[in-house]
């Protein structure tokens, strides 16, 4: 059971990985092309400026998450690398139950922001309503809220071998 949950959790860890990946990407095609765009052809496009905020609250809520997983986040270590053992598991407990507060808090109050804006709208793209920019918030704090659950259940997973998902692999171990 705990291998499968495990698995379930690279997988969305991967996940959270590629799309913060090609968010980067498409921000680095939409900004220059509004820039050519607004001084090149003079046409001012509307929508890279919106659309590229919108893929950095996406990066940056998935990528946190992932971070968090990866044991990449930031921390401050120069007090506790300096305590005792003990006292040290017992920070690390104590984050820990900070950061499951920090998720759920993101999650319950990002879908009340969510639900609260949902039927704005953003000028320079009407088709998109207010509240869509926002699922970031609740969606990343439920992917952070997963791997606080996961280290608490578990310990750390930043050592441990991601379970690669590989179709290749999977048909060459088929076919043998």
């Amino acid at each position: 059971m705990a291998e499968t949950i495990h698995r379930a959790l690279d997988a969305v860890y991967l996940a959270c990985i590629w799309v913060a990946g090609a968010c980067i990407f498409l921000m680095s095609l939409f900004i220059p092309w509004g820039i050519f765009a607004r001084y090149v052809l003079g046409t001012g496009a509307q929508w890279p400026e919106p659309i590229s905020i919108l893929l950095m609250v996406i990066f940056t809520f998935l990528g946190a998450a992932a971070a968090y997983r990866a044991g990449a986040h930031i921390a401050v270590a120069m007090l506790t690398e300096r305590m005792p053992p003990e006292l040290r598991r017992v920070m690390a407990f104590a984050v820990s139950v900070l950061m499951l507060l920090v998720s759920m808090f993101m999650v319950y109050y990002g879908t009340s922001l969510c639900i609260g804006t949902w039927q704005q709208s953003i000028p320079a793209l009407p088709w998109m309503p207010v509240g869509l920019t926002y699922v970031p918030v609740p969606l990343g704090g439920f992917i952070t809220l997963l791997f606080v659950l996961e280290f608490l259940a578990a310990g750390d997973q930043s050592q441990r071998d991601v379970v690669r998902f590989d179709l290749m692999d999977e048909a060459k171990d088929g076919a043998a």
